[in-house]
């Protein structure tokens, strides 16, 4: 296992290097002059270049390109172009609110979605299994703008159990009062496809020599479906669940700005319409190191629940 880890790590080195030199030539490409950003319309000649020193955009390349390197490894970003923020305390400040939100969402999004699919895989081939997949397959050709509009106004306006937009400095006021709604609406998005995904993982499952050996046997097709089905199935369970974590992320940028809620989705989205740059490559390389973080820690935990596994 340590051997593994060690590996696993050390491959994550020179994958974590490919997204720095893509993202620092990207935006020395793409994004445009980061002076006449910053400098304006009405910015002159001298102010351009007094801002191009100030950046360091005026040394050679490989200059930037160590800065960009130490920015990374000791977490300092510099200030946001467009509040003058602190990108550190921005990051301090915002990603509470992103986690009191997505968290719960990907923590009910498997609540929900395994014990039904688990039922509807019991009952394969029944009426309710048949209906619950047409009502997923229409749930799934529904956008979330269309959830977020109906939802604020069936929950919000016309019977007054959810305030529409708020949130306070209050974990607890949250919790109860401003993420039930965006919570709601963001699981009912998310159960329709995770169901019919872990619906079919458990019946791939079910095909297997070993279930018909237990039901041989005279187990019971609960006791077939939770001890072996269900342990068997978590494998491709784990794997969907540590492809979601990165995706909290992600989909949260059109949850905070629908509701209002100040988080880092949001304030990334606000970063790209301003250009900000700052803000906006440190966002995406802690992405793609979380996404490698996740998938590691999705590889061990395997070992847990399926002892047959062995890491190498």
């Amino acid at each position: 296992m340590a051997a593994y880890l060690i590996r696993r790590l050390w491959q994550m080195v020179p994958t974590l290097g490919g997204v720095v030199l893509l993202v620092f030539f990207l935006f020395k490409a793409f994004g445009g002059d980061p002076a006449e950003v910053l400098g304006g319309l009405n910015a002159s000649p001298e102010q351009i270049a007094a801002i191009r020193q100030s950046l360091g955009l005026d040394q050679p390349v490989w200059v930037q390109l160590w800065r960009f390197v130490e920015q990374i490894v000791t977490f300092d970003w510099g200030r946001s172009w467009a509040t003058n923020e602190a990108v550190s305390h921005l990051f301090a400040t915002r990603l509470p609110a992103t986690l009191t939100v997505m968290g719960p969402i990907l923590v009910l999004d498997v609540l929900l979605a395994l014990p039904i699919a688990m039922w509807v895989a019991y009952r394969r081939g029944s009426l309710s299994d048949r209906a619950l997949m047409v009502v997923t397959t229409v749930a799934l050709s529904i956008s979330l703008l269309v959830y977020v509009i109906v939802g604020q106004y069936l929950f919000g306006f016309q019977l007054g159990w959810f305030p529409v937009q708020g949130w306070s400095d209050s974990l607890w006021t949250n919790l109860v009062t401003y993420a039930p709604l965006p919570v709601l609406l963001a699981v009912m998005v998310g159960l329709a496809p995770q169901t019919r995904l872990y619906r079919s993982f458990l019946l791939d499952e079910l095909g297997h020599d070993y279930v018909r050996t237990a039901r041989a046997k005279g187990m019971g097709e609960g006791v077939v479906l939770f001890r072996h089905v269900l342990r068997n199935a978590l494998i491709p369970i784990l794997t969907n669940i540590g492809l979601q974590l990165p995706g909290i992320f992600v989909g949260s940028f059109l949850i905070e700005v629908f509701f209002s809620i100040p988080g880092l989705g949001r304030e990334v989205l606000l970063a790209v319409n301003r250009s900000d740059f700052p803000v906006i490559q440190a966002v995406t390389i802690y992405l793609a190191a979380l996404t490698m973080a996740v998938n590691l820690l999705t590889d061990l935990a395997y070992t847990v629940v399926d002892p047959r596994v062995v890491l190498r």
